[in-house]
């Protein structure tokens, strides 16, 4: 499969449409957006809840037409509105004819920011197929849990997406627990990013792709980009060939 992320300051229905026809131009079957594309992250209760809409929204249904036309997957960022009157952190995958995949909501919140703003998901974590590939989703802060990504690998996931707002100073995550995540686990892990500056924060780029072996197939820079990997299936049963974490754990021991 190939992948392109969307590593942007800013969203408006055209640039996602040209983004989107850029990366199906390039080959790539997914395109992965930052968290809360459509709303901005850092924007505040009001904005966020006034943003917010129903899993399959206005917004849902633009971005499958847009999916559909130009014949590549979407995976977004935006604030739901929950049938419980909450607002959820959440990323929706559209896949390639304009269909819906999946719908995964932020489970873990990120200091006062995140709880200002958003209810905590719950534990549903679904998997679906894009170009060949098992795919689970995981939004920002959940990536530096490892019983999330381990989760989704125990599933069978092949591939853990990851749309995210990472702000200085934590280039670490980036630059070394993405690449981590994927090696424990053998799987790819795909971590699309913000960039520029959104109040009082700024964001770190360096969106990043990893492979099952912990080496960076691609990394952005601190700027806009549309970042482009294969994910390949061949490298992904050579790797889990020759690494055995997932089968050499000893569950009895990790409990509290």
């Amino acid at each position: 499969m190939r992948i392109a992320l969307w590593q942007t300051d800013g969203f408006a229905f055209d640039r996602l449409e040209a983004a989107a026809r850029d990366a199906a131009g390039q080959g790539a079957d997914l395109l992965v957006g930052p968290e809360m594309l459509l709303s901005g992250y850092n924007i505040g209760a009001a904005a966020v809840r006034a943003a917010a809409e129903p899993l399959d929204g206005p917004s849902a249904a633009r971005i499958a037409a847009i999916a559909a036309s130009a014949g590549i997957a979407v995976l977004y960022g935006y604030p739901e509105l929950g049938a419980d009157g909450a607002v959820y952190n959440a990323a929706r995958l559209i896949g390639r004819d304009g269909r819906p995949l999946l719908n995964q909501r932020k489970t873990h919140l990120y200091g006062g920011l995140d709880r200002a703003l958003f209810a905590p998901g719950g534990g549903d974590f679904p998997l679906a197929e894009v170009g060949g590939l098992r795919c689970g989703v995981l939004i920002c802060y959940d990536v530096e849990f490892p019983e999330l990504v381990r989760r989704h690998a125990l599933a069978g996931a092949d591939a853990v997406l990851v749309p995210t707002a990472l702000m200085e100073p934590y280039d670490v995550v980036a630059t070394t627990v993405v690449p981590a995540r994927a090696f424990e686990n053998g799987l790819f892990v795909a971590y699309a990013n913000r960039c520029g500056r959104e109040g009082e924060l700024t964001y770190c780029g360096l969106s990043t792709v990893a492979g099952p072996d912990g080496a960076v197939l691609a990394r952005a820079g601190r700027d806009e980009a549309l970042l482009i990997a294969d994910l390949d299936p061949a490298r992904l049963s050579a790797v889990r060939a020759a690494g055995t974490h997932l089968a050499d754990r000893r569950s009895e021991l990790y409990r509290p």
